[in-house]
């Protein structure tokens, strides 16, 4: 997912650099979105893994 996020950031400095805003602004907005749900998703996996941690002890 960070793959993602990082790959959009890259498109979007591109065609900001050239030039087409609009499509920078929308593959920016992309690249904010996966970064954020990679951000949840990885929360969410580390309370459960401290839940299941916590569990076994």
């Amino acid at each position: 997912m960070l793959k993602w996020a990082l790959i959009f950031l890259v498109i979007s400095l591109d065609t900001g650099f050239l030039g087409f805003s609009g499509i920078s602004a929308a593959t920016a907005g992309i690249a904010k979105i996966l970064f954020y749900l990679a951000l949840v998703i990885f929360l969410i996996f580390l309370i459960l893994a401290l839940m299941a941690g916590s569990a076994v002890v």
